[in-house]
């Protein structure tokens, strides 16, 4: 029943539409002139390419950041009797002085550190008891994760120096940066032949 309703109007629709045209005559002539436009596939449309939407067939990827999470950037190597090896794309270094705990992430061949924490800052300073204890190390490496991700770097090299290595700070520290989610290692760096 309710595929006849359906007709029954679509049929009223068609004749009141012819017996608007005028001309039972002409009307049936406009009406199938109109029919056959409908029943014509559209033209399809070409697309437009300005010159500033066009793509460069070749691409270059000048992120250092990006070739550096691949392992394809170049690691400056040094030389082989140089301590710490400068063989990396970023390095941390944690220092203890008698008042205060630091932590700084060098990139490579930079002498200015890229992200630092230390106990010398305020926000840190007024949480702990004291600047240089075991705890002081461990907050240093919480808040030193947090900004390395927040700065989208999360693998690095720690070289520790070895007669430091078995203190309960620099255990701490390390503890701290890796439950932080930073790998303190590095992957080879991988050589594309041409």
């Amino acid at each position: 029943m309710a595929v006849l309703g359906d007709l029954n109007r679509t049929v009223r629709l068609l004749l009141g539409q012819i017996q608007r045209c005028g001309q039972s005559g002409s009307a049936i002539n406009q009406y199938q002139k109109s029919v056959r436009c409908m029943s014509l596939a559209a033209p399809k449309l070409q697309p437009t390419v300005d010159d500033n939407e066009a793509v460069s067939p070749t691409f270059v990827n000048r992120n250092p950041r990006n070739l550096e999470q691949m392992a394809l950037a170049v690691k400056d190597r040094g030389w082989r009797t140089t301590w710490p090896s400068q063989k990396f794309y970023h390095r941390l270094v944690f220092s203890r002085s008698q008042h205060y705990v630091t932590a700084e992430v060098f990139a490579n061949g930079d002498a200015v550190p890229v992200l630092s924490c230390s106990t010398k800052e305020w926000a840190l300073k007024r949480e702990l008891g004291s600047t240089r204890c075991v705890a002081a190390s461990q907050a240093v490496g919480e808040v030193l994760a947090q900004r390395c991700h927040q700065a989208g770097i999360t693998r690095m090299v720690y070289r520790h120096i070895p007669w430091q290595y078995r203190s309960d700070a620099v255990q701490s520290f390390r503890t701290a940066m890796k439950e932080g989610g930073v790998t303190l290692s590095e992957p080879r760096q991988k050589f594309i032949g041409n």
